[in-house]
């Protein structure tokens, strides 16, 4: 099989065809090919086509009186770059005639080097036309899926190249050809710009790239609605959300992961000042926080609860940890107990268990019976810093039951945040007691240790809630509300719609923080339910003991922040369905902003209690089950009754 080469040589002689045949290249109906013995042209001229199938025999040879015939072998498929860049050198050397070759071609004599002979109709041909390349184009086998338009039509098995050659500006174009007459001046001009599928192929690199930056921005559009963090509703007199979503699928997916588009490779090059403390691609960096939150805001859970030391825990806590307000859950859940049940281990499996696989334990905390459980977004233990505790005790009343504080704290990206539950001294008239034991609490929690400050200049030794940014100090502090349980009931039993603002007069914390005697600097939400404290177990029903003790508002949670407007309080509330104590569990839920942050802090990597989380998740399983076949047995039953 002849080589390239061979295909590509000018110089060599190639057999003439016998009487009444046509070389492959040639138009039937053309003039023949300049014989020997016709004048040569000027010395030195070139060909203006490379891929010219009847070169010209040269001067001196007799050409042989008959030529055996051709049967001419498909040539070797050449790369189909070469044979582009070949014509195109060739196109490149084409010249037209000027007027004083164009005189001279009228007058009879030879025109100049390097011109073309007119090509009307009935012209002789001393040299390749236009048409001769065009045909010699096609010979060259189409390549294999990479450049051709019509890649998949049923048209494009006609004409091999039929892509390439409309698709290179520099080609001369191939309709005639194919028609079979002799192109004029306007085919051996530069084509005009070829149709849009044409222009699909010669651009399809750029087109590529071109889609895959569309396809790009594409996917982060359509992963923003589950970036955005659709919060719980803000209540009565707030408007809603305007990031919620109605859509249960995106809230389901936005729930589990937030999709995230992938990362270039040449973003990974572009600069090694990348990944550093306080660029764009940080791991606490304001890039990443924005991919989580594009608001900037984190939904938390606050609540307290005086379990009484009860060992039987509520059969569900939806009602405790998924109330029927917030339309979505939260990204962080912190609980804090007082007089917590014998089987700690117990509580934090049924925490978990009605939080579902969504969410993790990242810490938990215990002095005494106080219990302190911080559940976080499974996705977002990336970004905390490692978690420090600290315990008070301010007044032991046995080995078991203790009056203090425990705090938690840790950085979420550059945010760091303070968590204390707190259990005061009891009693109606021991105000002076309480405001003590808090004294004792700002003076005495050590905290942070490793995790560094994030506003120093703006820290307080002597007070440690002035180390932080954010702060939620909740428990159950034990003020009362004054005037007795006489004064107390005849407002409770005034009708349908109790006074809430009347019974708040007589809070003793309330009068206290006025006097700025306590919890300086700290808010409460606004109060929209019944004394917390003290219910008969198992009823709705106050106190109805010999004591006959003063229903209070004893279970609060009060929020503190070193940026004005940074806590955003949308919901604080009770949960009057949960009996097994004489308190009621008292939450919140919040909004907090959320900064960036360096990533010179120590970081928790990721850790969490795995085993809590897998026994959660059998209990869920378990009872699914439980669930299900209860339902199909009381189906059976139904219908047996039934026949």
């Amino acid at each position: 099989m002849p080589s390239k080469a061979e295909n590509l040589r000018p110089s060599e002689p190639a057999p003439q065809p016998p009487e009444g045949r046509t070389l492959q290249g040639q138009l039937p109906g053309a003039p023949p090919a300049q014989r020997a013995g016709s004048p040569p042209d000027a010395p030195g001229s070139e060909s203006p086509a490379l891929a010219c199938s009847t070169p010209a025999t040269p001067s001196g040879e007799d050409p042989p009186a008959r030529a055996a015939p051709i049967a001419p072998r498909p040539p070797a498929r050449p790369r189909l770059e070469r044979a582009l860049s070949l014509d195109d050198k060739g196109w490149r050397r084409r010249r037209f005639r000027g007027s004083q070759e164009d005189l001279e071609a009228r007058n009879g004599t030879s025109p100049s080097r390097g011109s073309v002979q007119s090509e009307g109709p009935g012209a002789p041909a001393h040299s390749c036309s236009p048409p001769c390349l065009s045909t010699s184009l096609q010979e060259i086998p189409k390549s294999r899926g990479v450049l051709s338009s019509e890649r998949g039509s049923p048209s494009s098995g006609g004409n091999p190249l039929s892509g390439v050659a409309s698709s290179s500006p520099n080609l001369p174009h191939r309709d005639a050809a194919v028609a079979g007459s002799s192109p004029r001046l306007p085919s051996l001009l530069p084509p005009r710009p070829p149709p849009a599928l044409s222009l699909d192929i010669a651009s399809d690199s750029l087109r590529t790239a071109n889609k895959v930056d569309s396809d790009l921005a594409d996917y982060k559009l359509r992963a923003q609605p589950l970036l955005v963090r659709a919060h719980s509703s803000l209540g009565p007199g707030r408007p809603r959300s305007p990031l919620a979503c109605d859509d249960c699928s995106l809230r389901s997916a936005k729930s589990s992961f937030s999709l995230l588009a992938p990362i270039r490779s040449k973003d990974v090059r572009s600069s090694y000042l990348e990944g550093s403390l306080l660029a764009s691609g940080a791991l606490l960096g304001a890039d990443e926080l924005a991919r989580y939150f594009p608001d900037r805001n984190v939904a938390l859970f606050v609540a307290t609860w005086n379990m009484q030391g009860q060992k039987e825990l509520p059969p569900s806590l939806d009602e405790f940890l998924l109330p029927a307000e917030a339309d979505y859950a939260q990204d962080l859940y912190v609980i804090g107990v007082q007089e917590g049940c014998s089987d700690r281990r117990e509580w934090e499996t049924r925490l978990q268990e009605t939080l579902g696989p969504h969410y993790v334990l990242l810490s938990s905390a215990a002095h005494g019976v106080l219990y302190m459980s911080l559940f976080i977004r499974r996705d977002l233990i990336w970004f905390c810093s490692e978690v420090e505790c600290s315990t008070v005790t301010t007044r032991i009343v046995s080995q078991i039951k203790t009056k203090g504080a425990l705090g938690i704290s840790f950085t979420f990206f550059g945010t760091s945040f303070l968590f204390i539950t707190s259990h005061f001294t009891s009693g109606d008239g021991k105000v002076a007691e309480r405001l003590l034991d808090y004294t004792r609490t700002v003076q005495a929690l050590v905290l942070p240790r490793n995790v560094p400050d994030t506003n120093p200049y703006r820290s307080s030794a002597a007070d440690v809630t002035t180390r932080f940014d954010e702060v939620f100090w909740f428990g159950d502090f034990n003020f009362r509300l004054s005037g007795g349980r006489t004064v107390v009931d005849a407002l409770l039993c005034q009708g349908l719609v109790v006074d809430v603002p009347a019974l708040l007069q007589h809070d003793q914390l309330i009068r206290e923080m006025r006097k700025g005697s306590i919890f300086k600097g700290f808010q409460e939400p606004d109060i929209h339910f019944l004394p917390s404290y003290k219910f008969d177990i198992g009823k709705d029903t106050y106190d109805s003991t010999s004591k006959q003790r003063t229903p209070s508002y004893t279970d609060r949670v009060l929020y503190r922040s070193r940026h004005k407007g940074d806590i955003c309080p949308v919901s604080y509330s009770s949960c009057p369905g949960i009996k097994t104590s004489d308190h009621r569990p008292v939450y919140g839920l919040f909004r907090v902003k959320v900064r960036p942050g360096r990533d010179n802090i120590p970081l928790a990597a990721g850790k969490f209690d795995r085993e809590l989380y897998l026994l959660g998740i059998k209990r869920r399983i378990s009872k699914e089950i439980q669930r299900q076949q209860a339902l199909q047995s009381q189906n059976s039953s139904t219908i047996c009754s039934v026949s």
